[in-house]
C-alpha cells in the first residue's frame, strides 16, 4: 500500500507541541509504502497528527509524556467528549478572561497536582506560543501567553471540532495508547509492522518532556536499522546556518527524502529562515520518485507558534 492519495485538507489534532508535523503529513504519506499487514507504530506520538491523518486499522501509539497519552486514552474511552470540551472551555475561558494571568497559573498549579487531561488542553492553548514543556520534576512550566480572551467562541469551536474529528477517526480502530520508552516499543515490533519515528530534534532545543542527547539519537539510529519491519525516521536536515552531519553519518546509507519549509516564529521576517527536514526510510519501503516539496514563505500572525 502506498499512501499516494494527496490529502486536500490535513486535519490538526487538539494537542499541539514542538515539531508538530502538520505541514509534513502529505510529504510523509507520499514518501513511504507499506502493505498494512501489521501495525502502524509510533514510539514518539507527540501531537498524533500523522497517526490521525493516516488512520491505520491497527496501531500502537506511544510517548514518554504521560499527559499526552492520558488525553488520548480519555478520548478513546469516552471520558472526554466534544460536549465536555465545549462546556469546559466555555467555563474556563470565561474565568481566564475575567481574572487574566492569575487564573492561568491557578489552572497550571491544579494540573501539576492532578494531571487532569482537560487542564492540559487549556494550558496548551493558553500558554506562551503553544509550547509543550515540563521541568525535571515533570511539572508543566510554560508561562502565560498574555491573551486573556484566548478562548473566544470561534477558537473554542475549532478545538471542539478537532476533538470530534479525533473521535471519528478512532471509531472501529484497534489502537493502543501507551506511556512507554521508545526502546520498549521497538522491542515489540514484528515483521509486517511499520514504525514512524519522530524523536526530539537533537541540538535544536525542541524537547517537550525529557532530555534528548546525542547518545540517544545514536542508539535510536542503530535500533531502527536493526528492525525486521519497515520504518521512517523524521529529523531536521539543515538550515542556512548548519547541517545535521550526525544524521548523515548514522543513516546516510539509507534512502532520504527532504522537505523544505519555513519557521514562522521569528519577530521579524529576517529571522524566519528556511528549514529542510529529512525523512530516512528503510530500503524497500520508500517511494522512488516524488515531487519536490518546498513550502513558500508566508507572513505569520505574530506571537502564534502554530
Amino acid at each position: 500500500m502506498v499512501f499516494s492519495k494527496y490529502l486536500d485538507r490535513v486535519h490538526a489534532p487538539p494537542i499541539k507541541c514542538q515539531g508538530i508535523k502538520t505541514k509534513l503529513v502529505n510529504f510523509i504519506r507520499e514518501s513511504i509504502k507499506w502493505n498494512e499487514n501489521g501495525r502502524w507504530i509510533e514510539p514518539f506520538l507527540g501531537s498524533g497528527v500523522l497517526l490521525f491523518n493516516i488512520a491505520p486499522t491497527e496501531a500502537i501509539a506511544a510517548d514518554i509524556n504521560p499527559h499526552i497519552v492520558k488525553f488520548y486514552q480519555s478520548i478513546q474511552a469516552g471520558k472526554i467528549t466534544s460536549n465536555a470540551v465545549l462546556e469546559y472551555l466555555e467555563v474556563e475561558g470565561s474565568l481566564l478572561k475575567q481574572k487574566g494571568e492569575q487564573y492561568y497559573y491557578e489552572v497550571r498549579d491544579r494540573f501539576n497536582r492532578t494531571g487532569a487531561p482537560l487542564d492540559l488542553l487549556f494550558l496548551n492553548r493558553a500558554c506562551f506560543n503553544g509550547v509543550m514543556r515540563f521541568n525535571q520534576r515533570g511539572k508543566f512550566n510554560v508561562p502565560f501567553g498574555h491573551k486573556p480572551d484566548r478562548f473566544r467562541k470561534a477558537h473554542v469551536t475549532k478545538i471542539v471540532n478537532q476533538v470530534k474529528w479525533v473521535i471519528r477517526v478512532m471509531e472501529g480502530k484497534k489502537w493502543v495508547f501507551r506511556c512507554s520508552d521508545w526502546r520498549e516499543i521497538l522491542r515489540e515490533c514484528k515483521e509486517g509492522d511499520f514504525v514512524y519515528v519522530d524523536p526530539p530534534y537533537y541540538g535544536r532545543h525542541t524537547d517537550y518532556y525529557n532530555k534528548w542527547s546525542r547518545n540517544d539519537l545514536v542508539e535510536l539510529a542503530h535500533a531502527c536499522k536493526a528492525l525486521s519491519c519497515g520504518f521512517a525516521l523524521s529529523m531536521w536536515n539543515k538550515n542556512v546556518f548548519r547541517k545535521d552531519e550526525l544524521l548523515w553519518r548514522l543513516l546516510g546509507d539509507l534512502p532520504i527524502h527532504t522537505f523544505q519549509h519555513f519557521y514562522h516564529v521569528g519577530p521579524t521576517e529576517s529571522l524566519r529562515h528556511p528549514m529542510e527536514e529529512a525523512l530516512v526510510i528503510k530500503p524497500g519501503f520508500e517511494v522512488k520518485e516524488i515531487a519536490p516539496y518546498i513550502e513558500r514563505p508566508k507572513q505569520p500572525v505574530l506571537g502564534e507558534y502554530f
